[in-house]
């Protein structure tokens, strides 16, 4: 096993009886490389997030305490077209990381990783991460499995103990060792197949935790702290659970979680604790729209540090009053954001009409349509004489900005007129690489139905029912174009946010056709998608080994700005594939956000009723079946 990272190897004596301290641990978390107050997209400042104002929240929060310690909790290399500088090797930037180089300026205790910190590979990993002035740990994720966790070899120290002095209550300097322990999805091994495969390999969140708490106890740690990229599940545990925050805060000699990767803020009101004997937890939001704090009260008792009390927050960046970007930090990144926004501003031709995401789940999206367009044109090159050109080839795409914990400014919106970079990043954030697979008609009816579960089971009746569930992000819902078909609501989800099948019968998925003829389960299509959909990414199972005919190395994004350049003039036609099964006397109601009263025209086509505001800013409209 890789060594820990021990700041001092002397051991501290033991405590003396009764003594007190109260520390408070800082964590950001998901900031995916939003350090500036700027929305990089639409090309303009925002209030809301941006790590130069958790900055001066982290400020104001160590001014309040004795003792803290600053933590991030991963997915912080990826997100936004600042990062995109260093990642697409920008010419007009040769310089550090500017994550890192943020990071490092704050001074942060230790960090773990996120599933995104693999999206570029393991060497432009190892790259960034030689960069940072601070300690990081994953616990699972493996450069060799050995037969149990004794015999694996780490890519990163699996532990950290750092050794501190603390000020109890009277003012007298006390040694504590405190244990941190990072741990990752180990979907992320299947996620990121494409770079990881016979590279990395990942355990189980709770079989690496159980095995390493207790070694860190014996090595020293009075405290424990496990930095969970991980989100909050309720339900029984399971092996391989994705979202294992309750069951580790659970688990016996675990003080505190510091929990992520679901964009949730948590708690959603201060908590005091403990509670039910389980480690509090604390997950701060996204893109620094939240600073997780969490106090402990320790006290010396029986020879150790015992946590008597606690108390959890997420402070909002936005509340009550915006806080104001961090003076130093923002100078500090003044040169990366003039090179992002030269990036960004680079023209790549026009749109005669609009493309959002406001109805993109509900049936109307030309935004949606036209990278479905991209990678299937990407896919006609790749597969030119190698293919029956008979085989029908269908195209999936899924609209990333939907509002919901994005808040109601979360969505794509392209008005008609030049298109930029930004415009690109906006339709198609994330670094996938394209992926050509078979798949019969079976498995296209079963792709559809998972993505079908985003939605309410909808019975007729007077009052208006919501349409989306809320368990399922909008993210996971995918559009296949090529093929139509009708989703009926009427009928009961067949899978839940996970995907696990949670209920029998025919499901929801109707009149499934291609090119106007009813599709047979054994009928063969060639499908184009990425390597995050093809390896198993959110509710949808992973496709085999056999299956997928072609893995590109060029970023979808960069096809889809290959498209936009050589389809522009755009002029993209209204062409929904899909529609809600009629249900008479059923209606639903959705929220988007407000920029759609933009296009009123796109309200009238969908035959939606504006009902106004929500209190979160949504705008509300409701829909007949």
């Amino acid at each position: 096993m890789s060594n820990p990272h021990i700041l001092s190897q002397a051991r501290p004596s033991p405590p003396q009886e009764g003594a007190r301290i109260d520390l408070r641990l800082l964590q950001t978390t998901d900031v995916h490389a939003n350090l500036l107050d700027y929305d990089y997209h639409s090309d303009r400042p925002v209030e809301h997030y941006g790590l130069v104002r958790t900055a001066t929240l982290i400020r104001r929060a160590r001014a309040e305490a004795a003792n803290s310690l600053l933590f991030d909790n991963g997915d912080f290399l990826q997100g936004t077209p600042l990062s995109d500088i260093v990642t697409r090797r920008c010419r007009d930037w040769q310089s550090a990381h500017p994550v890192i180089a943020a990071m490092n300026a704050l001074g942060y205790d230790a960090a773990g990783l996120g599933n995104h910190e693999f999206n570029f590979g393991l060497d432009a990993l190892r790259a960034f991460l030689a960069q940072t002035a601070f300690p990081l740990t994953c616990g699972n994720a493996l450069t060799h499995l050995g037969d149990d966790p004794a015999q694996d070899q780490h890519l990163l120290p699996p532990y950290l103990l750092l050794r501190r002095k603390l000020s109890d209550r009277t003012g007298i300097a006390r040694d504590l060792t405190i244990g941190v322990l990072g741990l990752i999805p180990p979907q992320v091994a299947a996620w990121d197949h494409y770079h990881l495969a016979g590279r990395l390999w990942l355990r189980d969140i709770l079989q690496t935790a159980r095995h390493m708490v207790p070694r860190m106890r014996a090595a020293g740690a009075d405290l424990v702290i496990v930095l969970a990229h991980s989100g909050i599940e309720q339900g029984p545990d399971r092996p391989g659970m994705e979202n294992a925050a309750l069951p580790l805060s659970r688990l016996p000699g675990v003080d505190a979680v510091l929990a992520g990767h679901t964009h949730q803020v948590y708690p959603p009101r201060p908590a005091h604790g403990p509670t039910d004997g389980a480690a509090p937890i604390v997950m701060a939001g996204f893109r620094g729209s939240h600073l997780g704090v969490l106090d402990l009260a320790l006290t010396a008792r029986d020879g150790r540090w015992q946590v008597t009390g606690t108390s959890s927050e997420a402070r909002p960046v936005a509340a009550p009053d915006p806080a104001p970007p961090d003076p130093a930090l923002s100078e500090l990144l003044r040169p990366a954001h003039g090179a992002t926004l030269r990036l960004i501003r680079h023209e790549l031709g026009q749109t005669r009409r609009a493309l959002h995401s406001y109805f993109a789940l509900v049936g109307q999206s030309r935004a949606l349509h036209l990278v479905s367009e991209a990678k299937r044109a990407a896919a006609l090159e790749v597969l030119k004489g190698q293919t029956d050109p008979a085989l029908p080839i269908l195209s999936v795409s899924t609209s990333y900005k939907t509002g919901g914990r994005g808040g109601p400014q979360y969505y794509s919106d392209v008005a008609p007129g030049a298109l930029f970079l930004r415009h690109a990043a906006d339709l198609y954030p994330f670094p996938n690489v394209l992926c050509i697979a078979r798949i019969t008609g079976a498995e296209l009816r079963d792709w559809l139905e998972r993505s079908a579960s985003v939605f309410q089971q909808i019975t007729p009746g007077p009052m208006p029912q919501p349409l989306h569930t809320g368990e399922m992000p909008g993210h996971a819902f995918d559009v296949i174009t090529g093929v139509t078909y009708e989703i009926d609501l009427s009928r009961p989800a067949l899978y839940d946010a996970q995907g696990n099948r949670r209920a029998t019968g025919p499901g929801r998925i109707r009149r499934l056709t291609h090119d106007g003829a009813p599709v047979t389960d054994a009928q063969p299509f060639l499908i184009v998608t990425n390597n995050y959909r093809a390896n198993g990414g959110g509710p949808f199972r992973p496709l085999g080994k056999e299956q997928i005919l072609h893995t590109g190395e060029v970023q979808v994004v960069d096809l889809l700005i290959r498209h936009l350049k050589a389809a522009s003039p755009l002029d993209p036609v209204d062409a929904p594939n899909w529609r809600f099964a009629p249900l008479p006397g059923a209606e639903v109601i959705f929220d988007t956000g407000p920029g759609v009263r933009a296009y009123p025209e796109d309200i009238a086509a969908l035959g939606a009723t504006d009902l106004g505001d929500t209190d979160a800013g949504f705008a509300r409209f409701s829909l007949r079946l």
